[in-house]
């Protein structure tokens, strides 16, 4: 029988400072949603935890409106139907909706996309099938244009944008050096995802490391750090280098307010300027219409193949959705990051 209980996350209070914590969060159990006409229930398999969300958490201007107090934090998850009120969605049909931490959510079908699993696990439209890997790849060929023989340098990769970035350059015959945290991760980059380079961030040498990685400078650097790294990186972008940006970690983190014992915003213009730079933030959404049917086929082959390789981490339980989020934050992931809510 059909519990009669919900369970949801909801933001308890902003963050006094770039770094939230678990007082920032609340668990409450509710009412199972009642869909009504038109609509579906719908039973959260999976969560997705992606650094967006902490910018959900302040109350100022951006791109989204942030999650208001008391509101179920936002994220995008793969459920299941298990009640339809609505044509063309049957129980039992897995779909990948915005439904912000909840177990249980009452949807209207309009925002719902069917998942054609065809072999794949459902969580991969949560990463390399998803948001961040259409943020990977929309990123790379849109403002990146990769070229053969060009050095590619990633932020951030051993995370599920970086990963996929350096493994679509090195396909396409880029010098490939990945940026991460730690020995581990930047095995993994090597060993596993055929980087030609991994350097530790954490490192003292760590400008000095990543300048003898790119002996002929860099090209395309793929934004996700901002800071120190930004500030390593900078002095070795060649001329008319791309550089698409797509997250801020440092700032995210507040890891930002340690590192920046000096402003380059002098520097960065004045390289932009001489060296005729191409810097561009952007939403993968902005690109959305055009481009995500030829992302979906190109990762969703290159997958398939065996080609392409992802990794996730792993969290079990709703309730445990605010450690992980915040251990993400910190760096102490190592994949993408995602919650297991329902166990049968």
């Amino acid at each position: 029988m059909k519990s009669q209980q919900a369970t949801q996350v909801v933001l308890a209070s902003r963050p006094a400072t770039a770094r939230a914590s678990l007082e920032n969060f609340r668990v409450e159990t509710t009412a199972m949603p009642v869909p009504g006409a038109g609509q579906v229930l719908l039973r959260i398999d999976t969560l997705s935890l992606d650094p967006y969300m902490r910018g959900r958490m302040n109350d100022v201007r951006s791109y989204a409106k942030p999650v208001e107090i008391s509101e179920p934090m936002a994220g995008e998850s793969v459920a299941t139907v298990i009640e339809s009120h609505a044509p063309g969605f049957e129980p039992g049909d897995m779909v990948l909706a915005h439904t912000g931490w909840r177990s249980h959510a009452a949807m209207d079908t309009a925002g719902l996309k069917k998942l054609d699993i065809d072999g794949i696990a459902p969580s991969a439209y949560l990463g390399v099938l998803g948001m961040p890997g259409f943020t990977a790849w929309s990123g790379l060929e849109v403002i990146g244009k990769p070229k053969a023989g060009e050095t590619l340098v990633v932020g951030a990769a051993s995370g599920p944008v970086g990963s996929l970035v350096g493994q679509l350059a090195k396909l396409a015959g880029l010098r490939t050096v990945g940026i991460a945290g730690g020995a581990k991760k930047c095995a993994y980059l090597i060993e596993e995802l055929g980087f030609d380079a991994a350097i530790d961030h954490r490192s003292p040498s760590f400008a000095q490391e990543l300048q003898a990685a790119c002996p002929d400078g860099i090209d395309v650097y793929f934004e996700n750090i901002g800071g120190a790294v930004w500030n390593a990186v900078l002095p070795l972008l060649n001329q008319y280098a791309r550089v698409p940006v797509c997250g801020l970690m440092a700032q995210v983190s507040g890891k930002l307010e340690r590192d920046a014992s000096t402003d380059h915003l002098a520097a960065t213009m004045r390289a932009v300027l001489t060296r005729s730079l191409q810097i561009r933030g952007y939403i993968n959404y902005e690109f959305t219409e055009q481009y995500f049917d030829a992302f979906l086929r190109e990762v969703g082959t290159l997958l398939r193949e065996g080609k392409i390789k992802h990794l996730e981490d792993v969290t079990v339980g709703l309730e445990n959705a605010p450690q992980a989020f915040l251990d993400m934050i910190d760096g102490r992931n190592f994949g993408k990051v995602v919650v297991q809510i329902a166990t049968t």
